[in-house]
């Protein structure tokens, strides 16, 4: 799996843990979502309902169809991993909410905390800016801080 790809997967899984008002929390997790800017632009990621009440993250490359990681999260804060073609890449992420508009993702490689992601979502629902710190290299990922914007396709 090039390293990059634990880059993108740990920014976008943030997302699915943000709670929505009810009404909109149904539908506007579900779907695709496309990486707008940020290392990784253009990575695209399906939403599907699964694991009583979570949510599934389908991830692959712009204009390769084919799935390339995967999640399963409950979005409480427990730790899920990270599936390359259904086996686990060694990553897993803690997804917690916060409020209804911020989640924050605890992140580990081997069971070594490499980094955190912030998501802050739109007042609209279709637009996700996510601050990664990776505060450790791993899988190919440079230390440091960086921002990306993710929107509803």
């Amino acid at each position: 799996m090039p390293g990059k790809t634990l880059r993108f997967v740990a920014a976008a899984a943030v997302l699915f843990g943000l709670d929505l008002p009810a009404s909109l929390s149904a539908q506007i997790e579900i779907g695709t979502w496309v990486q707008q800017s940020g290392p990784g632009k253009g990575m695209t990621l399906k939403v599907e309902e699964c694991c009583h009440g979570g949510r599934r993250l389908s991830y692959s490359l712009a204009g390769n169809a084919e799935v390339m990681l995967t999640l399963e999260s409950a979005f409480d804060g427990t730790e899920a991993p990270v599936l390359s073609k259904g086996k686990p890449t060694g990553e897993t992420m803690a997804i917690k909410r916060v409020d209804a508009h911020h989640a924050v993702t605890s992140l580990k490689m081997n069971g070594k905390p490499f980094g955190t992601s912030k998501a802050t979502l739109s007042a609209d629902g279709n637009t996700l800016t996510v601050e990664n710190d990776i505060t450790f290299a791993a899988g190919g990922l440079t230390t440091g801080k960086q921002t990306e914007v993710w929107v509803r396709k």
